[in-house]
């Protein structure tokens, strides 16, 4: 019994802890007071962030109806892609700030986290501004009563709080490389580490799912299982600055050969960007540097 007596005032502490550390963590709302967002603008992030790659449906021949239910394997069970359409299946009912929680926190309107699978760890270097155009764009596309189909996740990774742990190890909201002009800028690092996130697929992981950022774009196992996403490292990657921006707007491979997968929805939205952006894009990915 006197054990015990130590040992339940501790256990209640740490749990309180836990629960604390643990808790989500929202943005400032005064960042977006009276913030008004661009539809126009908000397209062009749009496409850039490959929101519709992901959320339009599985068999959706109109991409910007994002009613969701994509699967998206993973180590920890397989995740669906949400209905983010305004409708009230999806945004209906959000404002601003919500829109900004769920995009550069991975936190719900209710208080829950999200899941990684959903790139906020990218999303998180998002300037304000575009944030908000983003949203307002978002509020143009067609609604879908199409509900979002759960996420097949088993114990303990069902478990919504212990994803603040891994905030906590993981989630930081820093550039991995510095901006240059030889790296396409500014402009090429916020492309390539914010919106297109492309280190998500690029980058392997730890066994947690965290990234492994000392593998910076240096290939991973295709979450599907199948094959393996390229490295984009010039070790690895012998292409031109020019055959990659030129890959990112067609498609073709300097040997003719075609995009396929995934990645194809990945230049079709590079495809509309402008040649600036796809180039600085490219500038960054040789700049990257070589891994052991």
């Amino acid at each position: 019994m006197g054990v015990l007596k130590f040992l339940v005032p501790a256990a209640v502490v740490a749990a309180g802890v836990g629960l604390w550390l643990t808790a989500p963590t929202r943005v400032d709302p005064d960042r977006y007071a009276g913030l008004t967002g661009d539809a126009a603008a908000g397209e062009k992030v749009f496409t850039a962030a490959g929101c519709a790659s992901c959320h339009h449906a599985p068999t959706g021949e109109d991409k910007l109806v994002l009613t969701g239910g994509q699967p998206f394997a993973s180590d920890f069970g397989t995740f669906y892609a949400p209905n983010i359409s305004p409708s009230d299946q999806g945004l209906a009912g959000w404002d601003l700030v919500d829109f900004a929680n769920a995009v550069t926190r991975g936190v719900s309107p209710e208080g829950q986290h999200y899941y990684p699978a959903f790139p906020y760890t990218a999303y998180a270097k998002m300037q304000t501004q575009d944030v908000a155009d983003l949203f307002a764009y978002m509020q143009t596309l067609p609604a879908s009563d199409t509900p979002s189909q759960a996420h097949d996740v088993g114990f303990p990774f069902n478990i919504r709080r212990s994803l603040g742990g891994w905030k906590l190890l993981f989630f930081t909201g820093d550039y991995v490389l510095p901006a240059s002009p030889e790296a396409g800028g500014e402009r090429g690092r916020y492309l390539v580490e914010a919106l297109a996130h492309c280190a998500e697929c690029h980058t392997p992981r730890n066994a947690l799912g965290g990234l492994d950022t000392t593998r910076w774009m240096g290939g991973a196992p295709n979450p599907s299982g199948q094959g393996t996403i390229p490295a984009l490292t010039p070790d690895k990657l012998t292409w031109s600055a020019e055959d990659v921006a030129y890959y990112l707007e067609s498609g073709f491979t300097p040997d003719y050969d075609s995009v396929g997968g995934h990645m194809a929805e990945v230049v079709d939205k590079f495809s509309k960007l402008s040649a600036e952006d796809r180039m600085a894009v490219a500038q960054y990915v040789k700049a990257l540097p070589a891994l052991d």
